[in-house]
């Protein structure tokens, strides 16, 4: 009879990356890199909280000394709206218990904003009501731009067979007399 498979105790995983974190701890230089990134991971997931969902993929924590806090971030446009929203994220992270009294912004383009999706569009196709209403609002408009733009609608929305003038043609319109010019 063939024995189970051993267990995975929480020191393997399957790709080995619990070995190679641990690995990590056992050289003082490579735990203090370590012991880094995890601390700018937890900064990053604190900062995240406090700002909007499509800005946060767009930086990076840098530095954190003393009472200031550096990040990089993806464009001139997203370090604006950070600025603006700086005082707020400085609020947050001093109550989750962060020492941060400043925030430095550093602009590097490669950092790329996250996709965001834009919603869709809202419409629906005019019914015969709308158009009623729409040929009722153009036999009362006066002659003018309004009015023209009405028609054209109607004239986009109705049936082939059927023609619709415009409020004002070239022919109603009043023009201003044409100045000659003597030789």
């Amino acid at each position: 009879m063939a024995s189970p498979p051993p267990r995975r105790t929480r020191s393997t995983s399957p790709s080995g990356s619990a070995h190679l974190i641990g690995w990590l701890g056992h050289d003082s230089q490579a735990a203090s890199v370590l012991a880094t990134a995890q601390l700018h991971l937890k900064l990053r997931a604190a900062i995240g909280d406090a700002i909007p969902p499509a800005m946060r993929g767009a930086f990076e924590v840098i530095r954190l000394e003393a009472h200031g806090l550096t990040l990089m971030v993806s464009s001139a446009a997203f370090a604006a709206k950070f600025r603006q929203i700086a005082p707020r994220v400085t609020a947050h992270l001093q109550s989750v218990g962060w020492n941060v009294n400043e925030i430095k912004l550093r602009v590097q383009g490669g950092l790329g904003l996250p996709d965001v999706k834009k919603p869709e569009k809202a419409s629906r196709a005019l019914d015969q009501q709308d158009l009623r209403a729409f040929e009722e609002l153009n036999r009362n408009l006066r002659p003018g731009p309004l009015a023209d733009a009405v028609a054209r609608l109607l004239a986009h929305h109705q049936p082939a067979e059927q023609d619709v003038k415009p409020a004002s043609t070239l022919d109603e319109t009043p023009q201003a007399p044409r100045t000659q010019k003597s030789k």
